[in-house]
């Protein structure tokens, strides 16, 4: 899970290379979309991955919760494809000072084309009676199911990772901030054929960026707004343009105002003691595989 790509400094971007193996890392990813979570377990900073898949075999979802400061992993939930016919159930684990237990109810889930539910589920994270994480709208099921005792829970959502395919434009939704407007988001960008192509981005429509003379800007980074608020643009298009045919471009969406901040996998890094409470805000990294 530490492929999140690193950026750093003010007139560029270098990203881990996590598109290397092309055509059979690009099947390998298809699918798979990647959700990080802050929480608490009683007052102690933990990070809770998520990550949801699609293959051939079914759908599958693995949950993991991880020590903010250690970064030591606490415990991991992996439901395989080939059991996720079983679409609802629980699993309860012995963790660090306590119990979690996590529950999950897909039976009537609804999905797009990717591998994430969109409406009519929940998946609950418990620690010790109380309601670490919820997703999905079955809210009031969610809670009589597992017991837990309101309040909701507090959990921020920071980071998300995923593979979007396309052969000129590349869709993708966004949200920068808790209970924030969802917003979709297109990379524009035909390297077909031309000598000079130009990078466009746009949210909701609307053309928020444009990076002309591509062959001498391959990578870079630059600031929108969204919502009124700055959102740090990165992007490494080396591939497209002179790598191998079947390797991605990344971008990366970053609401910290900070950019030359470091950020990658390691929640430890990300989230140590000495990193002021959601100072790293949102991130979204987008894998761009082009489609032949």
């Amino acid at each position: 899970m530490r492929d999140f790509p690193s950026c750093f400094g003010e007139s560029g971007v270098q990203v881990a290379d996590a598109s290397s193996g092309g055509a059979a890392a690009s099947k390998a990813h298809q699918n798979l979309v990647t959700c990080l979570y802050r929480t608490q377990f009683s007052g102690r900073s933990c990070v809770i991955t998520l990550a949801w898949s699609k293959n051939l075999m079914g759908q599958g979802l693995s949950i993991e919760i991880e020590d903010s400061p250690s970064g030591r992993c606490l415990c991991k939930v992996e439901i395989k494809p080939w059991l996720f016919s079983k679409r609802k159930g629980s699993k309860g684990l012995e963790a660090e000072n306590g119990k979690v237990e996590i529950f999950w109810d897909l039976s009537a889930a609804k999905f797009g084309p990717g591998p994430e539910p969109l409406e009519n589920f929940y998946v609950a994270v418990i620690f010790d009676l109380e309601m670490v994480l919820l997703l999905g709208d079955l809210t009031k099921e969610a809670y009589r199911k597992t017991g837990a005792s309101p309040p909701p829970s507090n959990a921020s959502f920071i980071a998300k990772r995923e593979h979007v395919y396309g052969k000129k434009v590349y869709y993708a939704k966004a949200q920068f901030c808790n209970n924030g407007q969802s917003h979709d988001l297109a990379i524009e960008c035909d390297t077909a054929g031309l000598k000079d192509p130009c990078l466009e981005i746009r949210v909701d429509k609307k053309r928020v960026m444009q990076v002309k003379r591509l062959a001498w800007k391959f990578r870079g980074n630059q600031t929108i707004l969204v919502d009124g608020f700055p959102v740090e643009v990165f992007w490494d298009v080396h591939n497209w343009l002179f790598g191998s045919p079947s390797g991605s471009a990344v971008f990366m969406f970053q609401t910290c105002q900070s950019a030359e901040k470091l950020l990658s996998w390691s929640s430890s890094q990300i989230f140590g003691d000495s990193q002021p409470q959601g100072a790293l805000g949102f991130s979204l990294i987008l894998y761009a595989w082009k489609n032949e």
